[in-house]
C-alpha cells in the first residue's frame, strides 16, 4: 500500500473543476428538504430554509438542492444556527462531506460555519456515489495505486470545501470557517508517522482554513505538540475523557511555546470531545448494575462530563501561562462537541446539542442532529448553568463503580478501530472498482 507521502501535489487553484463556479450568494436560490423513508416514500419536502414541518421527516436523510436563479435570488431565512453563533458564540459545523461540495452552499447560507470529515464519512461518500468515478479512473490509469488515489479524491473534496468556507475564515480573521481532514487511522499508534502525515496533508491541501485531524491517542499527544509547533492548525479528535482532554490542551500550549513564532494568531486548534458514545457505553454498564439509582443515571453521563470539560477549558486558558501566549496573538483551542447524534431513540433528539451551548465552542452535527436543532432547538447558554449537578452525576457514577479511565480507553480503542475498518473497507471497495473497470493496481 502507498503511504500518504506518495501523494502528488495537485494544484489547489485548479482543484475546483470547471463545473464548479461559485456565484455570489445573491444569485443562489436554495431548497433544503428531507428525502423521507418508510411510509413517506421518496417524496421531497422543500423549504426555503432548514425548517421542518413534521418531526417524522427526521427519519429521512438531508437532501440539499441549489438552483441558480437569474438575477435576484430569494434570500435564505435566518435559522437557529445564526442565533447560535451570533447570540451565544457557538459555531455550528456540519459533520459530513461528499460530492458535489456545492451541496454545502444552502447549509452555509443557513448558518453552518465549518465542516468535519473522517474516514467513515469518506467511506460512505465514495463507496455510495458515482461522482468520484471519473477522477478515480484517471488516477489509476495514470499509475496511482489505490491508496494514493484515495488520498487524491479526499484532498480534492477538502480543497473544494475550503474554498466555500474561506469567506467565513476571512471575515473572522481565521477564527472560523474550517474544514477538517484526518490523517490515516493506521497511524494512531505512530508518533512520527502522524507528524509526517500531518505535515504532508497540510502542504498538499494548501488552504489556510484546513484543520488536520490527529487522534488523541497516547502516542499522538507528542505528535500534536510537534505539529502545532510547526505552525499547522489541528483538530484533535477522539477525546473521551477529562484526563486525556487535559493532555491535549497541554500539547497545544507546549506546541505554541515551542514554535518560536512571534505571531501565533494563525495557529489555531479545536479539541473534539465526543459525547453520545459515552452514554452508549455507560448506559450498558448502568443497566448491568440494575439498581434504581443506576438506571436513573442513564443518559446523563455524557453531558455531565462535557460540562466538566468546559470548566477545565476555562481553567487552562487563563492565568499567567496563557496570558503570555495571548501577547503573541495565541487563540484558545476551542472545545468542539463531536458525536452529537442521539443513538438511543428514547432520548430527546437534541440531547447532545442543546445542553452544551456556550461561548468559544463548536458543535459539529450530522444530518439528524442538525435537522432536529434547526427545527425545535432552543438557543441559550446552557453549558455552565448547573455545574454542581454535573459534578454530582460524575461522582455518583464513580461511586457506582464506573471507571472513567476505563470508559475513555475503551471508547478510544473502539473509535480508532472503527475508523480503521472504514478506511480498509473503502480501499477494498476502490480496488474492486478498479478491477471492475479492468484496471490494474500498481
Amino acid at each position: 500500500m502507498a503511504t500518504i507521502s506518495k501523494l502528488s501535489n495537485p494544484n489547489p487553484a485548479a482543484s475546483l473543476s470547471s463545473s464548479f463556479k461559485p456565484r455570489s450568494s445573491s444569485s443562489l436560490k436554495c431548497f433544503v428538504g428531507f428525502r423521507a423513508t418508510g411510509s413517506f416514500g421518496s417524496k421531497l419536502v422543500s423549504s426555503s430554509s432548514l425548517s421542518l414541518t413534521n418531526n417524522h421527516l427526521l427519519k429521512g436523510s438531508l437532501v440539499v438542492r441549489c438552483s441558480l436563479a437569474d438575477g435576484n435570488g430569494s434570500s435564505v431565512k435566518r435559522t437557529t444556527l445564526h442565533d447560535l453563533y451570533e447570540k451565544e458564540g457557538q459555531s455550528p459545523w456540519y459533520d459530513n462531506l461528499c460530492r458535489p461540495v456545492t451541496d454545502l452552499l444552502p447549509l452555509i447560507a443557513s448558518g453552518v460555519r465549518g465542516v468535519t470529515s473522517n474516514p467513515a464519512i469518506f467511506q460512505k461518500a465514495i463507496s455510495s456515489s458515482n461522482a468520484y468515478n471519473d477522477q478515480f479512473r484517471e488516477l489509476v490509469q495514470s499509475g496511482k495505486d489505490i491508496e494514493s488515489a484515495y488520498w487524491e479524491l479526499v484532498v480534492k473534496d477538502i480543497q473544494d470545501a475550503c474554498k466555500l468556507f474561506e469567506p467565513i475564515y476571512d471575515q473572522t480573521d481565521g477564527g472560523d470557517g474550517y474544514v477538517s481532514v484526518e490523517v490515516s487511522p493506521r497511524l494512531a499508534d505512530d508518533t512520527e508517522g502522524t507528524i509526517e502525515a500531518a505535515k504532508y496533508l497540510h502542504k498538499v491541501v494548501d488552504c489556510p482554513n484546513v484543520y488536520i485531524k490527529i487522534p488523541a491517542t497516547a502516542p499522538c499527544i507528542p505528535s500534536i505538540k510537534e505539529v502545532i509547533s510547526k505552525g499547522i492548525s489541528v483538530n484533535v479528535t477522539l477525546i473521551f475523557s477529562l484526563a486525556r482532554y487535559e493532555a491535549v490542551i497541554d500539547a497545544y500550549l507546549d506546541g505554541l511555546e515551542a514554535s518560536g513564532l512571534s505571531d501565533l494568531s494563525r495557529v489555531t486548534s479545536v479539541a473534539s470531545f465526543f459525547v453520545s458514545r459515552v452514554d452508549t457505553l455507560i448506559d450498558k454498564m448502568l443497566e448491568k448494575i440494575g439498581t434504581p439509582e443506576a438506571l436513573d443515571l442513564r443518559g446523563k453521563a455524557a453531558v455531565a462530563q462535557a460540562a466538566l470539560a468546559y470548566q477545565l477549558y476555562q481553567k487552562k486558558f487563563s492565568g499567567p501561562r496563557w496570558e503570555a501566549l495571548v501577547k503573541k496573538g495565541a487563540k484558545k483551542q476551542r472545545l468542539l462537541w463531536a458525536s452529537t447524534s442521539v443513538k438511543n431513540p428514547a432520548y430527546p433528539d437534541t440531547l447532545y446539542v442543546a445542553p452544551l451551548i456556550g461561548p468559544d465552542t463548536v458543535s459539529t452535527m450530522p444530518d439528524q442532529a442538525l435537522q432536529a436543532f434547526v427545527d425545535h432547538g432552543t438557543v441559550s447558554r446552557t453549558i455552565d448553568t448547573n455545574v454542581s449537578e454535573a459534578e454530582g452525576i460524575y461522582s455518583a457514577l464513580e461511586k457506582l463503580g464506573i471507571d472513567w479511565g476505563y470508559v475513555g480507553s475503551q471508547l478510544e480503542d473502539e473509535g480508532v478501530e472503527a475508523f480503521k475498518k472504514s478506511f480498509d473497507s473503502l480501499l477494498d471497495t476502490l480496488q474492486e472498482k478498479a478491477n471492475s473497470l479492468k484496471l490494474v493496481s500498481l
